[in-house]
């Protein structure tokens, strides 16, 4: 299927490898993932970093299980921000959480293959909405697999982030008493988690961007005010990539809606 492109041609985040290399713990600092060791992993980092999204999934696929990050990760981003069909959308999301299936039998200790099955069932189950999700288990797996990936990487910013989000989801959805003793979803818990992962990731759009929905979820008008002000700080931050360019569109929109 023809993927829609990025929109956003910009020269910044067409990355040389050397420039890849430079910028890279500043790019990984939410995921922690490892400098590529292959060519042409590096290759498909750059075209990912560019918004080349298609093509670094490609890239990533043909390496085998060592290219399922970046070609999960590309997936992912691509289907949440850029693909208008639904159907397009949930099949992506579905192939990414079990091609981890498999990249957790041969990579146990990668926290991507946890983290990444997280995100795409996460958004998955966003988008039937999380009462169905709920009814078909998809909830147990989510918050296993950030567990898993936050107990490999204690500094994974992003599934800290993505935690907190699980315990906005299932709370907003269920209430805080089935939450917390059907799923372990608290309330306390969720700040705990978005906290932890600003705190590894300070300049995290999408980290104030989840924190601010998930403000919103829990505590109504009564935290709009720290909502509004967290989407300003979001949509005021200066992109490095193509996935931060997409993150700041989003924290724009909000902040003019709210």
């Amino acid at each position: 299927m023809a993927w829609t492109a990025f929109p956003h041609a910009d020269a910044r985040f067409v990355y040389s490898a050397e420039q890849l290399k430079l910028a890279w713990p500043q790019l990984h600092m939410g995921d922690c993932e490892p400098f590529p060791k292959k060519a042409a992993l590096v290759e498909a980092w750059i075209a990912f970093h560019a918004g080349q999204f298609a093509r670094a999934a490609r890239l990533g696929l043909d390496v085998g299980v060592d290219g399922y990050t970046v070609a999960h990760k590309a997936s992912c981003i691509y289907a949440n921000y850029l693909e208008p069909s639904e159907k397009k959308k949930f099949a992506l999301f579905e192939e990414v959480a079990e091609r981890c299936d498999r990249q957790q039998l041969e990579q146990p200790d990668n926290p991507a293959g946890y983290y990444w099955q997280a995100y795409a069932l996460g958004r998955y189950a966003q988008g039937i909405s999380i009462v169905k999700a709920l009814a078909q288990g998809i909830a147990p797996k989510v918050r296993a697999g950030l567990d898993k990936a936050i107990r490999l990487a204690p500094a994974h910013a992003d599934a800290h982030i993505a935690l907190g989000a699980y315990h906005a989801e299932i709370i907003g959805s269920v209430g805080a008493m089935i939450g917390a003793l059907t799923y372990g979803a608290r309330k306390e818990d969720c700040y705990k988690a978005f906290c932890r992962g600003l705190e590894l990731e300070p300049h995290s759009a999408i980290g104030r961007v989840e924190y601010a929905n998930a403000m919103v979820i829990l505590e109504g008008k009564k935290k709009l005010a720290e909502a509004r002000e967290l989407y300003r700080e979001a949509a005021a931050l200066t992109p490095q990539d193509a996935t931060e360019w997409l993150d700041i569109a989003v924290a724009q929109a909000q902040a003019e809606a709210r």
